[in-house]
């Protein structure tokens, strides 16, 4: 039985027209600014990651089970309604920084946020560092 492939895979589609084809106006302008952010805290360059995941950095994984892949390091994706933040969970001092980052919801290894002015984009700064310095620890740069 053949391995099935990742679907989710960098891709050479461009980041500023994926953003520009964002329909709301102020999820586009909330998606500007987490892309400013990730930029200047992972110190990698937006890339595309599968048809809809802003990525920055990227790092190898392998399971128990033996699937194995690349992923973006952090990244997001404006989704209708709400935007999707893609950060590495379990790090220490990660359920403190939940409680005071304001509204939002999340799921694994996600953090869904209806927009940036409902959170403390100052929490969000620390969430994105404290979730690459982690991601650093447990996937290594190569």
């Amino acid at each position: 039985m053949a391995k099935a492939e990742n679907k989710t895979k960098e891709t050479a589609v461009s980041v500023d027209d994926f953003i520009a084809a964002v329909a709301d106006a102020n999820q586009r302008a909330d998606a500007e600014k987490i892309r400013a952010l990730m930029e200047r805290l992972s110190g990698e360059p937006a890339k595309m990651w599968g048809p809809s995941i802003i990525g920055f950095g990227s790092y190898h994984y392998k399971y128990e089970s033996g699937r194995e892949g690349d992923m973006c390091r952090i990244g997001f994706s404006p989704r209708k309604g709400q935007t999707v933040l893609y950060l590495i969970d379990g790090f220490e001092g990660q359920s403190d920084l939940m409680a005071r980052l304001g509204k939002h919801k999340t799921g694994k290894s996600c953090l869904y946020v209806k927009r940036l002015s409902d959170i403390d984009e100052a929490v969000l700064d620390e969430l994105c560092v404290r979730s690459l310095q982690y991601m650093a620890e447990k996937y290594p740069p190569t």
